[in-house]
């Protein structure tokens, strides 16, 4: 029989590649997102998979029922890949607007997309797993995890949850059959950057990573077992080496200088630091 995986965020980027990466391996999923999931169906299934596409809101908490519920319908899972995740950029303490920060309703939903649904899909889906005594566990964080985010406060914040749910998860499951691994990648070439406004940045106009090799990494490192896996350039790993011996001041004021609003090379608004 074929295993099956589950993915969120699965329509574009990483999901989607992560997503790929299970149909190329023998497995048949269930994908969601919170957009037209029809292309990637379509492409997974042409790699031979049976995909069930469940389009679900991961902000509302009825959704994520409904979405269990279509994922234990499908039958036991072998392996579940936390994916789906937003991010929002801009000063966090100016009014919003144009140009501006994001506004409470932004910065809200991020929180929920990223450190509620996680818990709420994490708790359902966890004890069948260790139930059946095996399962593979996968969730995206980010280099951001590892250091303060100015001008991405909420997003670090998010993704720094992220590491430490994964990492606590792995060791109360050490027994269990289940294993859990975080996946860090650093900048990708997926519309993140144009999804949380950060075209104007020196971060997101920056060079990013291939999308398709941080997922092959994510996967093999989550079939391998394995706490945590840096993907992308080696300079992330570098960075993340780097950043366990740095004060977060220093770490913050690095971040500030690649995440500030007008600072890409080139900009009008670009600022010397």
């Amino acid at each position: 029989m074929r295993r099956l995986a589950v993915v969120t965020g699965a329509s574009t980027g990483i999901g989607f590649h992560l997503a790929r990466q299970f149909a190329l391996h023998e497995f048949d999923l269930l994908i969601t997102a919170n957009e037209d999931l029809g292309p990637a169906q379509a492409d997974l299934e042409a790699l031979g998979a049976r995909v069930t596409a469940v389009r679900a809101d991961l902000r509302q908490y009825d959704e994520i029922e409904d979405l269990y519920a279509r994922i234990r319908a499908a039958g036991p899972i072998d392996a579940l890949a936390l994916n789906a995740g937003v991010g929002a950029s801009g000063p966090f303490a100016e009014g919003s607007g144009p140009g501006t920060a994001p506004s409470l309703t932004q910065e809200l939903d991020l929180v929920a997309v990223n450190v509620t649904s996680l818990v709420h899909l994490a708790r359902r889906v966890l004890p069948d797993l260790v139930g059946q005594g095996a399962g593979k566990v996968l969730i995206t964080s980010s280099v951001a995890a590892t250091q303060p985010g100015p001008y991405e406060a909420v997003y670090a914040a998010s993704k720094a949850f992220g590491h430490s749910f994964a990492q606590g998860l792995r060791t109360e499951l050490k027994d269990s059959g289940v294993s859990v691994t975080v996946l860090l990648p650093g900048p990708v070439a997926t519309s993140f950057f144009d999804r949380a406004e950060m075209g104007d940045t020196r971060l997101g106009a920056g060079p990013k990573d291939d999308p398709q090799e941080v997922a092959r990494q994510a996967y093999e490192a989550l079939m391998a077992g394995k706490d945590q896996v840096v993907a992308g350039s080696v300079v992330n790993q570098v960075l993340v080496t780097a950043e366990r011996f740095l004060p977060e001041r220093v770490k913050a004021a690095a971040h500030q200088i690649l995440s500030r609003p007008g600072s890409a090379p080139g900009h009008p608004d670009k600022e010397g630091s």
